[in-house]
């Protein structure tokens, strides 16, 4: 499983090299969480045993199982002032080749008003991504996987268009009992082919883990995830509001006590990290709950309060023989929280 990983960590170098943060990269629809389940725990994607659950195995290939045969998942989510985001998949198992997931992926940005430099007005237009994705999944043996998706992705903003592809990586352990699921996964190595305006932008790399563990005759599961493991600092320097404070006298930065190298480390490594629960109810309905600190402070006001906690997210599931339903409501920031709904079932 590592040297899965690291050979295709290689070959990702191009790609992180000027990979940046929070919103400088392009395709933002490589790093949407794809279900409502994964939303609801905070992360991007799970690692944990679920064999009837497509959208496990959407976003982590590694867990692309045989028991995905013909079985098909509905996504949909409702994002920011009218946009939207949506993907079908549906799951084939081809024995001696492996278990595959196919997928269509797509975001709506809405409609938007047209202005020349006179501000007269041009008529609207359109803007939206889409994408297909090929995932594949293979048991080396009773605990160990392994997987990879392929995903062509199309950007087409007014008469702007780009194209680009990316490449997920993963391998997983599950213990024997199911109860303990680790993955690491290198996400979206890949590249922009056709550029907006002949300027290439990164597209979003992410080199992560998770685990998810539960206790024996626990009603709930946790799940905890450290990403961005190629990039230590995420935190983003405010040019409007610098964290160095200049003595207006000396001209010099003013000495910060010995305490606060302590609170950066912890500040950075908080930054990484994700946590979840999962409550389970007799394996019939699920309560869950994620948060994520980096989207606190990043998202807090001015007044650095966090009254709509931004950062968490929280949701429930109904499974049945016939189906499973989640929702999920994710806190961004003060203005927005988007819904996100998801189904899937045997056809």
């Amino acid at each position: 499983m590592l040297c899965t990983i690291v050979s295709v960590f290689h070959l990702s170098c191009l790609n992180t090299v000027q990979a940046q943060i929070a919103g400088m990269n392009t395709l933002s629809l490589l790093r949407m969480p794809s279900s409502a389940r994964t939303a609801a725990l905070g992360m991007g994607y799970l690692s944990v045993y679920a064999p009837y659950d497509l959208n496990v195995g959407l976003d982590n290939p590694s867990l692309v199982s045989t028991e995905y045969n013909n079985r098909l998942a509905l996504n949909y989510v409702g994002l920011f002032s009218g946009s939207n985001f949506g993907s079908v998949a549906y799951g084939k198992d081809f024995k001696r080749l492996g278990s595959f997931l196919f997928a269509f992926h797509f975001n709506s940005y809405g409609r938007f008003d047209a202005y020349d430099e006179q501000e007269t007005s041009d008529g609207t237009f359109y803007a939206s991504d889409i994408a297909l994705s090929v995932a594949w999944g293979l048991s080396i043996d009773s605990n160990f996987s392994i997987g990879a998706s392929f995903k062509p992705v199309l950007s087409q903003y007014e008469s702007y268009t780009a194209f680009a592809f990316a490449l997920n990586v993963a391998g997983s352990y599950v213990s024997d009992n199911k109860r303990f699921a680790a993955t690491i996964q290198a996400r979206n190595i890949g590249a922009q082919i056709v550029s907006f305006e002949n300027t290439t932008e990164t597209i979003p790399f992410d080199l992560s883990a998770m685990l998810s563990y539960k206790a024996e005759n626990a009603p709930f599961r946790i799940y905890f995830s450290m990403d961005q493991l190629t990039r230590w600092n995420l935190s983003y320097d405010d040019p409007l509001n610098p964290e160095t404070v200049i003595d207006p006298y000396t001209g010099q930065p003013v000495a910060k006590p010995w305490y606060d190298g302590i609170s950066n480390v912890l500040d950075q490594v908080a930054r990484h990290a994700a946590v979840g629960i999962e409550a389970d109810i007799k394996s019939l309905f699920f309560l869950r709950l994620g948060y994520r600190y980096r989207q606190t402070v990043e998202m807090a006001a001015d007044d650095r309060t966090n009254i709509n906690f931004s950062g968490f997210s929280y949701g429930f599931g109904l499974r049945t023989k016939k189906f499973e339903f989640s929702f999920a409501r994710r806190n961004y920031h003060l203005g927005q929280a988007p819904n996100y709904i998801s189904l899937s079932f045997k056809i």
